[in-house]
């Protein structure tokens, strides 16, 4: 016999209270009844209600602002729900804090990272429990313990590493490093293949189904479709903050969940410019030295193209791009913007030159999370915005408005913060501010992480347009179906070096990953 959902939930104490007739080894491991969250301004969940089977692949999707980053959070202890309940191994749960989920058994992986910067990675893997030894901490056993949880996910770097000297592929790895270091009941997953490549991704793929064979639940969130049935027994779809289906996904294919998410049909893939010819020189890189001792990159990107930089995590790419824009120093090496030589020691100078940069990590290096959407928009060139020494804010709305409505930013207001955008939304603006400075040379590092499918297909045929326009783009990218969709040609990288390049005409998947190993293959003396 059952009770009904809602009375067991009303119960006076409900912190000690299983759910009727059964244990906590049986049943549903989650279960959500009609929970709703409201910001100012929006209504992130309405009425969401479903559950999550205990020892289960559990798949959540839907498209940027579709409310999965605020159920997540509900489920970390960031916030709590404002209508609804939700249970948890047999028990209410309310969390009142991070520390407090993590205490019931739940560990959430977050897409945007949320380690200690100016701590090691070994301090970060084992900050809640650090070994110790007469009142001490034991530094030898925890970089003993570290070097096994990095191992585990084929993280090859040392534990005493300071993370912030990590790129940002790595930190997502550390991230699920640091996940499997208490072994959780419900393990959460947020973007986690976003900046990695194939044989990180494979590996990320082997240590799921070892959980699952321990019977820890997972709850995965992806945009990357073809991913999904790797991971996942069922899958839950929301669209506009509200639940649309619950059900295995034996027998749903990618078309049916793509009109499940957005409503209408996408193609996922961009769509090849074959009408674009490349002209004269847009960017040019000689001898790009990043330290003393590093190798020589050269290569360029024509005006209307579209060229891929591939690589393992760890092969130079980001380092590489980032020097370029003066993010970071570089040893030597000339750059050149529509053929003429310009100096660029600090981002000012690239962005004065022509040179634009959407970092992998927009929430650190691409964003104001205070700002508004619109002073995020603009501040690429508030000369433009200039009457007198004040700013126009008519003009500044105005442009930041037809932006917004061109990328299909999700926000009440241009004047909201972007500090509470989803992911995807947040990307966005980082892309609109770029193209209200309109640039000669566009670098775009991870442009669709965390990007739905809908987005995506966006996002593509923007970069088509510009192209169009006359813009060299360079796009580094760990998804090299999505490089091998819009480039004209992909650079892949390796070791620090560029180990090949790779004409549209002879675009081969196992062709580039070949190179990218054989030199990292080469470095390590296989």
């Amino acid at each position: 016999m059952t009770t009904d959902f809602k009375e067991a939930a009303s119960a006076v104490d409900p912190a000690a209270t299983a759910w009727p007739d059964q244990d906590h080894d049986a049943g549903p491991i989650l279960k959500l009844q009609g929970v709703g969250k409201r910001f100012p301004g929006v209504i992130a969940l309405r009425n969401v209600t479903f559950e999550v089977q205990r020892g289960e692949g559990h798949v959540l999707l839907g498209e940027n602002g579709a409310g999965k980053s605020t159920l997540i959070n509900l489920l970390g202890g960031l916030f709590s729900p404002d209508e609804g309940s939700i249970w948890f191994n047999g028990a209410p749960y309310r969390p009142a804090s991070p520390l407090e989920a993590f205490s019931r058994g739940i560990r959430v992986v977050h897409q945007e990272l949320n380690l200690l910067s100016n701590l090691t990675v070994a301090e970060n893997l084992l900050f809640e429990h650090l070994p110790s030894r007469r009142g001490l901490v034991n530094f030898r056993e925890m970089n003993r313990r570290a070097s096994e949880l990095l191992a585990e996910v084929g993280l090859d770097i040392s534990p005493s590493t300071v993370v912030s000297r990590l790129g940002v592929a790595q930190m997502q790895l550390v991230e699920i490093a640091k996940a499997l270091a208490h072994e959780s009941k419900l393990l959460v997953l947020d973007e986690p293949t976003a900046t990695l490549t194939s044989k990180e991704v494979d590996r990320l793929f082997e240590i799921l189904h070892r959980l699952k064979e321990r019977k820890v639940t997972t709850l995965y969130i992806s945009h990357r479709l073809q991913e999904i049935y790797e991971v996942g027994d069922r899958v839950t779809v929301l669209r506009d903050g509200q639940h649309v289906i619950t059900r295995p996904l034996q027998g749903l294919g990618i078309p049916d969940i793509v009109r499940l998410m957005v409503g209408r049909t996408v193609e996922d893939q961009g769509v090849f410019r074959e009408d674009i010819q490349p002209t004269g020189e847009a960017l040019a890189v000689d001898n790009l030295r990043l330290t003393e001792t590093s190798p020589p990159i050269s290569f360029s990107v024509r005006k209307g193209e579209i060229v891929g930089i591939a690589g393992l995590v760890g092969s130079g790419r980001t380092e590489a791009v980032r020097a370029i824009f003066g993010a970071d120093p570089k040893a030597d090496g000339t750059i050149r913007v529509n053929g003429a030589p310009v100096t660029i020691t600090s981002p000012k100078e690239a962005v004065a030159a022509g040179i634009c940069l959407m970092t992998e990590d927009r929430k650190q290096q691409g964003l104001l999370l205070e700002m508004s959407c619109a002073e995020n928009i603009t501040i690429t060139d508030l000369k433009r915005l200039s009457r007198r020494g004040l700013l126009d804010r008519a003009t500044e709305n105005a442009a930041s408005e037809r932006l917004v409505a061109s990328l299909r930013v999700k926000t009440p207001s241009i004047f909201q913060k972007v500090g509470t955008f989803s992911g995807g939304n947040q990307q966005k603006v980082v892309i609109a501010k770029w193209l209200y400075r309109g640039s000669s040379a566009l670098i775009c590092d991870e442009p669709t992480r965390g990007i739905d499918v809908g987005a995506k297909a966006e996002i593509y045929e923007l970069m088509g347009r510009l192209a169009a326009d006359g813009k060299g783009i360079l796009v580094v990218s760990s998804d090299l179906p999505e490089l091998m969709a819009i480039c004209h040609r992909i650079l892949v990288f390796s070791q620090g070096r560029i180990a090949g390049e790779v004409p549209r005409a002879e675009f081969d998947q196992n062709r580039i990953l070949s190179l990218a190993y054989e030199e990292y293959g080469r470095a390590r003396g296989n």
